[in-house]
């Protein structure tokens, strides 16, 4: 009994104690940023100081919204008539009618021309360095970011931060490779072949082959961030090294609703997390 009363005094005094961290957020522009959004927002109402860095050009993360978070920007070079030509061929690359090595191609192309115009945020943000010296000199204490590329992980090794992700997932199964999670080819099926987790002989050794290319055709999109991690840390990483310092990934799906396989601990499910709330029924 004595010994159950003082745990219950311990964690009512840490709770008297408790106050909120400063939390530095990376998001991702477009739909992305639409989901982190509401979760950024209560962080800040439960009483975290929260502030978000954001390009002077960008799709949805526009600061003269009403917002009760801190905004800060930062130059970049191109008009918002750009990124709209950009983001309009990249939406429209996924609905063209077409075979399935052309679906692949064209959506290559168009994920490989949207990496390089993020990248050039990126490289913006981690060379300006009047807001590199404001995020240094701020002490955050964690670094809420989404991954998808990787600015946000850079500022966060750079920082010597913890960070914890926000994603649906990433190109190549780099998330799974990442937190060291088992992946078989033979039971995991790859994007794009439609297979299940039941496959016959010649499914695997298709699945087995995409599998194979992803170690060439993901690499042209992490290449120029390695090389951008490594002009600002000065340390030689790979992208799976940079994405392995996460340290809670939220994962914005449901794991009922996707293949069986391993996950680690600090992999959160958190599917519907953006689900409209609906009001109570009056009866």
């Amino acid at each position: 009994f004595y010994q159950l009363t003082g745990i219950l005094f311990l964690l009512a005094s840490s709770l008297i104690f408790a106050k909120g961290g400063k939390i530095l957020v990376i998001p991702q522009d477009g739909s992305h940023w639409l989901s982190m959004r509401p979760v950024v927002e209560k962080l800040q109402q439960n009483g975290h100081e929260v502030v978000v860095v954001v390009p002077s050009t960008s799709l949805y993360m526009k600061p003269k919204e009403p917002q009760n978070y801190t905004v800060k920007l930062y130059p970049t070079p191109y008009a918002e008539e750009h990124l709209a030509v950009v983001l309009k061929s990249f939406v429209n690359a996924h609905f063209i009618e077409q075979s399935l090595l052309n679906i692949i191609i064209t959506m290559y192309q168009s994920i490989l021309e949207m990496s390089r115009f993020f990248f050039t945020n990126c490289k913006s943000l981690l060379h300006n360095e009047d807001m590199m010296k404001y995020l240094r000199e701020s002490k955050f204490d964690v670094v809420f970011t989404d991954p998808i590329l990787m600015c946000g992980t850079i500022i966060a090794e750079h920082l010597s931060v913890p960070s914890v992700y926000f994603l649906r997932g990433l190109p190549c199964g780099m998330d799974f490779e990442a937190t060291q999670c088992p992946s078989p080819p033979s039971y995991v099926p790859r994007l794009f072949l439609n297979n299940s987790d039941s496959m016959t002989f010649a499914q695997r050794v298709k699945n087995m082959l995409v599998r194979m290319l992803e170690f060439v055709y993901c690499k042209p999109i992490f290449i120029p961030f390695e090389e951008l991690a490594y002009e600002i840390i000065q340390k030689k990483v790979t992208a799976t090294d940079l994405l392995s310092r996460g340290s809670v990934w939220l994962m914005r799906y449901d794991f009922v609703f996707e293949f069986p396989r391993p996950v680690m601990p600090n992999m959160v499910f958190i599917g519907g997390i953006n689900c409209d709330q609906k009001k109570k029924l009056s009866q």
